[in-house]
């Protein structure tokens, strides 16, 4: 047995879909996250991706043994309206429609923040008991409904630990709402360690449950980052899509301070068997290094990883 390595695409906004795949394969990746293709975050706008040429996808996948893991969408539940969320639901919907003709197992969606306002979200310990259980709440009932849509389809619906969902309490607080088995948790392990100061045993205990897909990355803590127009305008954009989107300081895989090695254990020796895809956010950080430079590190070193970890369970 050997680890399935993916990469999501918002690390290589540029490629096309040919691009990614001969780039893929040949940097080592087992299959791909599809998250934006060609900059176009709405992949159910993109032209490659209508349904009328989905088949022709399919079909350049399956010949290069390079599946779709799952789809990354912009999904949320966090909206207070309900016809909002109703036209989140029907989104998802079609989502899982394409991802069960280009073959991948999952769509991922946010619950996003817990009290949305015009700038984006208060911070989660200023939320109050009321508002926490209303949100949690909410984000559940659509994560059910979605669910049940993918579990007669199946497939699984994914939430990521992402914005205000990265505070694991909260996660687990909403799933435990959920009784879909279609549902589960995309554990970002970066996200709950640096935006929330939670241990990777707190996370992953929390999550265990639930945990069906990871994202892997690395980053340190500068003292003043330095900000570009660029730059500036990307995290806008994030921001446009993601109310719950934070910065940080990334760096290449295992050149920063995430603790990988300890993240593999748990993994490892509880029998995870899902993906361990790199989300390397080149599309909201254009400041970083370009995909040709980030990606091709990445399977060698979780492979690296794995072999440390079996060597010492045995």
């Amino acid at each position: 047995m050997a680890p399935k390595t993916a990469f999501s695409t918002l690390s290589c906004p540029d490629w096309s879909f040919r691009e990614l795949i001969d780039h893929g394969t040949r940097y080592g990746f087992d299959g791909v996250e599809i998250r934006l293709l060609q900059r176009q975050t709405d992949l159910l706008a993109h032209p490659d991706l209508q349904p009328s040429q989905l088949a022709a996808r399919r079909r350049e996948l399956d010949d290069a043994g390079f599946p779709v893991c799952g789809l990354s969408s912009s999904v949320n539940f966090h909206n207070p309206h309900a016809d909002e969320r109703d036209s989140q639901i029907e989104i998802g919907c079609r989502y899982l429609d394409m991802a069960r003709t280009l073959g991948a197992g999952w769509v991922r969606v946010f619950g996003d923040v817990l009290q949305p306002t015009e700038s984006g979200s208060i911070e989660v310990d200023q939320v109050t008991p009321d508002q926490r259980r209303t949100a949690t709440a909410q984000v559940a009932d659509g994560l059910q409904r979605l669910g049940e849509y993918a579990h007669s389809l199946g497939l699984s619906v994914i939430i990521e630990t992402h914005g205000d969902f990265a505070d694991t309490t909260v996660m687990r607080e909403t799933l435990e709402q959920v009784e879909c088995p279609a549902v589960g948790v995309l554990w970002d392990t970066h996200h709950p360690w640096r935006f929330f100061g939670e241990s990777l045993p707190q996370s992953f205990e929390r999550l265990r449950p639930w945990i069906r897909h990871t994202h892997w990355k690395d980053s340190i803590v500068r003292n003043q980052a330095s900000t570009t127009g660029l730059t500036e305008s990307a995290a806008g954009e994030a921001h446009g899509l993601m109310s719950g989107h934070r910065h940080a300081d990334y760096v290449l895989f295992r050149g920063g301070e995430f603790p990988a090695l300890e993240c593999m254990w748990l993994l490892r020796n509880t029998g995870y068997d899902g993906w361990f895809c790199y989300e390397w956010e080149k599309m909201w950080h254009p400041e970083i290094e370009d995909p040709e430079t980030a990606l091709p590190l990445f399977p060698p070193k979780i492979h690296e990883l794995w072999s440390v970890v079996d060597t010492g369970r045995h």
